[in-house]
């Protein structure tokens, strides 16, 4: 068995009290999350979870959670989405770094999911595969494992909100 790090993030009926979050969770099988509860009607769980697997740990926990509170939407699995401060602490460098970084390998880098004047955000096992192909960084293998599950699992979230046949018709010009 090997130990998994990862958050799961939903949205809760309004009008559960934390105790009885809480004690619907431990019974559940969720004895391994720390909860959070910072906005009404959202639940973060920090789980750190044995199993064969992190497809394994992170579906199985979502089935824990789902025995315990039915209502429960799932919002998302982390670690997935990065921005340059999050690569730059991954990595120990300096958010400048990473960014004169990016910019010298514009050709090569993932893609982001989101491009902004702000700000950028990639998927992490994207980013994890690129500094381990490209940079030859020795990557967590975990690490890596839990971030490309929780990367497919945020995306077919995503792809369930529309119908296939809206899926489809986007699926010619979108292959990489």
């Amino acid at each position: 068995m090997i130990t998994y790090d990862f958050t799961l993030k939903f949205a809760v009926p309004y009008d559960l009290a934390m105790e009885v979050l809480e004690t619907r969770l431990f019974e559940s099988g969720c004895d391994d999350a720390l909860l959070g509860l910072g906005q009404k009607g959202r639940l973060a769980l920090e789980l750190t979870r044995e199993a064969a697997s992190a497809h394994e740990a992170i579906t199985s926990a979502m089935s824990d959670v789902k025995r315990a509170i039915p209502e429960a939407r799932l919002i998302e699995v982390g670690p997935d989405l990065v921005g340059v401060t999050d690569i730059a602490e991954l990595f120990a460098f300096s958010r400048q770094n990473m960014r004169k970084l990016l910019q010298s390998h514009i050709a090569t880098f993932p893609l982001p999911l989101h491009e902004g004047r702000a700000s950028s955000l990639w998927h992490l096992a994207e980013v994890l595969e690129w500094f381990q192909t490209h940079q030859r960084r020795s990557i967590d293998e975990t690490l890596r494992e839990v971030a490309r599950i929780s990367m497919q699992a945020n995306v077919a979230r995503e792809a369930s909100r529309l119908p296939e046949e809206q899926i489809r018709r986007f699926d010619h010009g979108l292959a990489s």
